[in-house]
């Protein structure tokens, strides 16, 4: 996993505490920690984090709409302008997201908490 998310200025520190699992109760959940902003989704995959913008203009993925997690749980379209990202990856699969990618974010389950792990 890559560490990009790192140089986001607003970067928590590994360990912080994200939510409750409890608390990703849908499909997908947008968190703020601080002015850093994550998008938690549950795919087939499992629960996975990104940073929650858009890389064709930085936008939150769910700024119009939490509906981005397509009924298969399989990708993730940008509520703002129709980039598609595969759920699992973030890699880009369609429209703006072509050839780009969502920043992963390392998490980890630790007593019922979604934490910001290590990477």
């Amino acid at each position: 996993m890559s560490d990009a998310w790192r140089a986001i200025p607003s970067a928590p520190e590994p360990g912080s505490r994200i939510c409750l699992e409890a608390e990703v109760t849908g499909p997908v959940l947008g968190c703020d920690l601080g002015g850093f902003p994550v998008l938690l989704v549950r795919s087939a995959g499992g629960l996975r984090a990104y940073v929650n913008a858009c890389p064709h203009q930085h936008l939150p993925l769910d700024w119009r709409s939490s509906g981005i997690l397509s009924p298969d749980g399989v990708s993730l379209r940008c509520s703002n302008h129709d980039a598609r990202f595969d759920a699992s990856t973030g890699e880009g699969t369609g429209g703006y997201g072509a050839g780009c990618a969502l920043i992963p974010v390392p998490i980890e389950i630790r007593g019922g908490e979604v934490i910001v792990a290590q990477g």
